[in-house]
């Protein structure tokens, strides 16, 4: 039992309680304040420190940030990493071309030399985290205003990040909130940034059942890609150097393909994105009615206008494949999420537990200052809603679904620079990045006919709530700087003949006078209403701590590094239908098309199912390929190690089931499921279609 002390109102509350939470509740628990009678509960093996100890080698050695959106894991003492191949698909794209398509065909260092570096991309480990709650509230008062909390509160958390002690110029520090800003962490950091790409499977393995298959169970695919870790001589951090090795982890994982069965304690160890676990029902309310929906809509008429193409030609496939994964990848999230709230009666029980908060703040003296807050959070909620829809519809049209929109607005911002003398030489500067990282993936044609889907769906939404200008998109784009294959850096030599050119664009200009509208007539009150939603978020969470006592809570995720635990599990989605926890490698042959964008293989796969040449990796005669369990997780989970009760990884988390992906917002331990690539597969693809048993030998292998 653990009790933490808050200052905004300065109370103790009960955070852990007695209850198992691993199948009741999920949860994604701050490494250093496991609830670890629970898990041996469960059967964990390990003792705390084992998995997390910043003074010695523990788990979380083994455990990377991957290029800031995903996880990945350490497997070998020469610095092997292992994550999904989503998460390696931009550097294994950038890698290929038409003439050599390493997407299609995968690609396989046979030794060091060919190992490829990539630009930009870093991994990143954390050191240590420690709690700083009390010296991040230092100072702060209940009367002060939230812009002059968050003052003290940045101000607090600046000084703590620049006086943590670092020993080399690779290493730093952050300050995050947890329990909605009622509890601070510090967590110090070490990156790398020479990481080069070792192994990636053809993408009819690595990406199988592409959109088809994407969040859903049962899946086939083989979801990994492999990277390197360089270090100076030293074992230290460094640029990217030719003459950097290997580098030498103080823990990496052994490859356990001891199988696993129904049962069996999982436990993923990542970096979780975001959660939203203790919203209200009028918040999930507006997720269902007004953002997915609209979101859903406009990403939904931006991808069957890529598809169609990109299932035609190669090359636009190429160019477009990272670009639609991102954007596809959210779209059906959101329509299981959607699903699974209205499966699970989401709202409705969240309304019966407002209700029982409600009464407890009315009946009992000790809690009456918190007897306005939901009333107050609902008529928030209800206020703000027609401003949400604005804010939806302006992203997903001119940010996400329209890359020359997106480019207008880069350079409207520019102009705007420029005029009000505001950083311009630094705006500029990123806003040329930008522009030149896009024309080499960009098709204007392609992007018109999505441009024009989403501005129609723009204009029936907002018609009635902003003056739209009437004009023909089709004359805007065949005058546009923007559609046209200009070179930019010619274009920026000049300021002021830029910034002319620049003002006379009249697609920049048609941008530009909707993002002016809705900044004066959207943003200040949505930005307002928003500020007071999340101060009462945040007391509304320090509240149900206090109140509802006899819950358990965890903090929601926040890109930092947790762990979420749970059994392998199979589930039962439907009236009638029920799901085992493991697929096979004949279920990938049963879903196999010829020549489908989705569900192609390749001659070389085919023959080796036609043998069963499964080498030491089958159980039972049959290859595993999948499996699922009770794990809690969500984006930047991706990549994440599924390891037993041993710490032996036994999988590569990648996704979740279509129903359970409103686990981000309720988690229902019925139907929440994380799929996870199993190990035998993994090792399988290197072996047999990678060639690549250096690899494997440089491995600790648990048979």
């Amino acid at each position: 039992m653990n009790t933490f002390l808050f200052k905004s109102g300065i109370f103790s509350a009960l955070l852990f309680c007695s209850v198992s939470i691993a199948q009741t509740g999920g949860g994604m628990w701050i490494p250093n304040e496991l609830p670890a009678k629970d898990m041996k509960k469960l059967g964990l093996k390990l003792k705390p420190k084992e998995i997390f100890d910043p003074q010695k080698p523990s788990l979380e050695d083994a455990v990377v940030h991957f290029d800031g959106g995903c996880t990945a894991e350490i497997i070998s003492p020469k610095g092997l990493l292992l994550t999904n191949h989503h998460c390696g698909f931009d550097n294994i794209q950038s890698h290929s071309t038409v003439e050599n398509d390493l997407l299609k065909n995968g690609f396989w260092a046979k030794n060091l030399s060919e190992e490829l570096p990539n630009k930009d991309l870093e991994i990143t480990f954390i050191l240590d985290i420690r709690d700083v709650t009390s010296q991040v509230l230092l100072g702060v008062e209940e009367q002060f205003s939230p812009e002059k909390k968050q003052e003290i509160i940045k101000a607090n958390s600046d000084k703590l990040i620049a006086d943590e002690p670092k020993s080399n110029s690779f290493q730093g520090a952050f300050v995050r909130a947890y329990y909605t800003g009622n509890k601070y962490y510090l967590c110090k950091t070490e990156t790398f940034k020479d990481v080069r790409l070792v192994g990636a499977p053809p993408s009819s393995i690595g990406n199988y059942g592409v959109d088809t298959d994407n969040w859903v169970w049962p899946r086939h695919t083989g979801d990994f890609s492999m990277f390197r870790i360089y270090a100076d001589a030293n074992n230290q951090p460094a640029d990217y150097s030719p003459n950097n090795v290997p580098y030498q982890p103080k823990k990496y994982l052994p490859v356990s393909i001891k199988g696993i069965k129904e049962g069996d304690f999982t436990m993923v160890y990542g970096f979780p994105g975001r959660t939203n676990e203790y919203l209200t029902a009028a918040a999930l309310q507006q997720t269902v009615e007004i953002i997915n929906p609209n979101a859903i809509a406009l990403r939904d008429a931006n991808l069957k206008n890529l598809i169609e193409k990109m299932k035609l030609d190669n090359a636009t496939r190429i160019k477009y494949a990272a670009k639609y994964a991102s954007i596809s990848n959210a779209w059906k999230k959101w329509s299981g999420e959607t699903q699974g709230l209205t499966m699970s009666n989401a709202i409705e029980k969240k309304k019966v537990y407002e209700q029982t908060f409600q009464n407890r703040v009315n009946t009992n003296s000790n809690f009456a200052s918190y007897r306005n807050l939901l009333p107050e959070l609902n008529q928030l909620y209800s206020e703000i809603n027609s401003y949400q829809l604005a804010e939806t519809m302006l992203n997903e049209t001119f940010s996400v679904n329209s890359e020359t929109f997106r480019m207008a607005s880069w350079l409207n911002s520019l102009v705007k620079s420029y005029e009000s003398k505001s950083n311009y030489d630094k705006t500029k500067q990123a806003v040329l990045g930008r522009l030149e990282g896009m024309q080499k993936d960009y098709d204007s044609e392609l992007d018109y006919k999505s441009s024009a889907a989403v501005w129609n769906m723009y204009q029936n939404k907002m018609n009635s709530t902003l003056t739209l200008p009437s004009v023909s998109l089709d004359e805007l784009w065949k005058n546009s700087v923007l559609t046209q294959n200009v070179d930019y850096k010619v274009l920026f030599s000049n300021d002021e003949q830029l910034i002319a050119t620049l003002k006379n664009d009249k697609l920049i200009s048609f941008v530009s006078s909707i993002i002016s509208q809705h900044q004066e007539a959207i943003s200040p009150k949505f930005k307002a209403l928003k500020a007071k939603i999340d101060e009462k978020q945040k007391q509304y969470m320090e509240a149900q701590l206090k109140v509802m006592s006899e819950h358990t809570f965890f903090p929601d995720a926040n890109s930092t590094l947790r762990i979420t635990y749970g059994k392998v599990k199979g589930y039962k989605p439907k009236d009638a239908v029920y799901y085992n926890y493991q697929t096979t490698f004949d279920g990938y042959m049963e879903k196999y098309i010829p020549n489908d964008y989705e569900y192609n293989v390749l001659p070389q796969v085919r023959e080796l199912y036609a043998q069963k040449d499964y080498g030491i990796y089958a159980q039972n005669g049959k290859l595993p390929v999948n499996f699922i369990a009770t794990n809690h997780t969500t984006g930047g989970n991706s990549g994440s190690p599924a390891l037993d009760s041993k710490g032996n990884l036994i999988g590569l988390n990648f996704d979740r089931v279509w129903e359970g992906t409103m686990s981000d917002l309720y988690y229902d331990p019925e139907i929440c499921r994380n799929i996870m690539v199993d190990t035998r597969y993994i090792l399988w693809v290197i072996e047999k279609i990678g060639k690549a048993n250096h690899l494997i030998q440089e491995m600790k292998i648990i048979k």
